[in-house]
């Protein structure tokens, strides 16, 4: 194929044969699995990836690759959705799902923030990514890396940075190292032992509110939303920093706000 990278969609087709020999032993789909591939570009992993299950779901914003695409692989092997990944539905496709793909870098944090609502509907995601995002995803607390998405994302899977990739694997050459990570969605039982929120929406709300004062204290970066003495009663030093609680810390925060809110005269 000859098709020009879009700098507005991010285009940095892979094109290293070992690394998507790499990529495809690390899934290892077996041929009846319902496999999702987001930005197929080139189609440098959707071929070897039809070599080894029946049918291919791909998402593809780009027109001129979807027209590509749909002259190089048969309908009833390869089903292209022309659209935004963002806004995709992926619990309209039959699962269980297995989504892989070489993400856009640019917009590699919202999707999967997107992609973490359709975690029940899949078996396992596999996604090629910024090394220093995927360092982030599996971050420890009290560690640089710790923020946001880690505990956004934790709380929802089990992720394992799986090896490293080179800039000169793509075309064009990005600026940057990249990493291939799996997240495999926590069951029911091991999102309950790990202490997960019982509202997502409140949960998100103390995350997101911590990390936009990061450097501050828990009392300050959460003042005006959790009062001390409630981080008191969950044992949680309010002197701490955002970055040194654990996402189930956030969790018991965010259902204690829940608790306050259903019941204000125990506030």
């Amino acid at each position: 194929m000859s098709h020009r990278p879009r700098k507005r969609f991010g285009q940095n087709f892979l094109v290293d044969g070992g690394v998507v020999r790499q990529i495809v032993a690390a899934i290892d789909p077996a041929p009846q699995d319902r496999l999702v591939e987001i930005g197929p570009g080139e189609g440098a992993l959707t071929a070897p990836l039809l070599e080894r299950v029946a049918h291919l779901d791909a998402v593809e914003v780009d027109r001129d690759l979807c027209t590509a695409l749909a002259g190089r692989f048969a309908p009833e092997r390869l089903t292209l959705h022309q659209g935004d990944a963002l806004k995709f539905n992926f619990a309209a496709l039959p699962g269980p799902l297995r989504i892989i793909g070489n993400l856009p870098y640019n917009i590699s944090t919202p999707l999967l923030f997107h992609l973490a609502d359709f975690a029940e509907h899949c078996t396992d995601l596999h996604f090629m990514l910024q090394h220093e995002v995927v360092e982030r995803m599996v971050a420890a607390p009290s560690t640089p890396a710790y923020g946001r998405l880690s505990i956004m994302l934790q709380v929802r899977f089990d992720m394992h940075h799986l090896f490293g990739v080179p800039p000169t694997a793509f075309h064009p050459i990005p600026k940057v190292q990249s990493a291939v990570v799996r997240l495999r969605p926590l069951t029911a039982a091991e999102r309950a032992a790990r202490g997960a929120p019982r509202d997502a929406a409140r949960f998100a709300q103390v995350v997101g509110m911590a990390f936009t004062k990061r450097r501050k204290t828990l009392r300050n970066a959460l003042a005006g939303l959790v009062d001390p003495a409630v981080l008191e009663r969950l044992g949680i030093d309010a002197g701490l920093r955002p970055e040194n609680l654990s996402a189930a810390d956030y969790a018991a925060i965010a259902d204690a706000c829940s608790d306050a809110s259903a019941n204000p005269e125990h506030m």
